[in-house]
This record gives structure tokens, sequence and C-alpha cells, in this order.
């Protein structure tokens, strides 16, 4: 099964008085999602099942995705993924994943980059470096595991096989190459 962990594209800061929760794309952050989408369906990384934070730049980088994925897609919008940790990321994974085969979460950091963190178990270490380092505005971390339903999901069970920059795909014309061994 493949896990495919989205953090939110690039979100505005120049509306005064805005709620966090309530914070808008930026047009970068709008070009990026954009950018993602094209990429998960050029290199056939599409999901079947969704699930999102319900924050509005979250629901805003899903929507730039939308033009290139598919519209039966099965899609779950959810606030348990807003200011929560990864253990919360972890458990909405295994309560509503259900039997996806391909599974994306898009949510924020840091919880995002900690649930990646907390998944890797094997694979390129120098992506899971990156990771470390630092997970970007709309980065994509791609996990695979060897399991059958993700509520069988553990921790260090998976094999960190690709990260997607957008700054990366933009400059390099979206051709980084994925570990598939």
């Amino acid at each position: 099964m493949r896990l495919l962990l989205l953090r939110h594209a690039k979100s505005a800061w120049d509306v005064a008085g805005l709620a966090d929760f309530d914070r808008p794309l930026a047009p970068r952050g709008r070009r990026a999602a954009t950018m993602i989408g094209e990429h998960l369906a050029t290199h056939r990384l599409v999901p079947d099942r969704i699930l999102c934070s319900s924050a509005r730049r979250t629901r805003e980088t899903l929507m730039g995705l939308m033009p290139m994925i598919p519209s039966d897609l099965d899609i779950r919008i959810t606030r348990d993924l807003y200011d929560v940790g990864a253990d919360a990321y972890l458990d909405c994974i295994g309560a509503l994943g259900g039997n996806a085969r391909h599974l994306m979460l898009i949510g924020h950091n840091p919880s995002i980059q900690d649930t990646a963190l907390e998944l890797i178990g094997n694979g390129n270490p120098a992506l899971r470096e990156e990771i470390a380092a630092k997970f970007p505005t709309a980065g994509l971390a791609v996990i695979d595991f060897d399991i059958h339903k993700w509520s069988e999901l553990r921790p260090r069970t998976g094999r960190i096989v690709a990260f997607f920059r957008p700054r990366e795909l933009e400059l390099v014309g979206g051709e980084p190459v994925i570990d598939d061994e």
C-alpha cells in the first residue's frame, strides 16, 4: 500500500486578524498545488482516497489537485487533521484509510513531517534526511507499506520511495526519479 503525505501549499499571511484556520493559499501556493496535481497524474501517483484537513489552505490545496485527478475519488475532509500531532495523524490514517491502495493525507507541519519520520523504517536514507531537515509547503512524501489495510499501520514499517518539492519539479521539469526497488 502507498501513503502520499502532502503538506498544504504556501498560504497567505496578508489579511490582518484572519484566524489561522481560515488562511487561504497565496498565488504561489495555488500554482504549486496545480503543479503537484500535474505531477501526481503524470507519474501515476493518483490516490484512491484523500484525507484532508478542514482548514481553508488544505482544502484549497486539494482543489488545486482536482482538475488532474479522477472525479470519483473518495475524499474525507476532517477537522481531526488540524492543530494536532503525529499521533492523531496516525490514528486518522488507521481509522479513515480503509482499504485504499493509495491513500493521500493533506495536512500541516510539523505534524506531516513528524508523521513521515515516524513511519519511515527503510528506503533511501538521504530522502529521510531531507524530510528531517525540511518538509516545505506543497512537499510530498511517498511511503510504501507491506500491509493490507491502514488499520495495520505501525511506526517505522514504511519504505520511503520519493520526496518531491514544488521548487524542484519546476526546475527539473517534473522528472525526479521514484525509487521503486
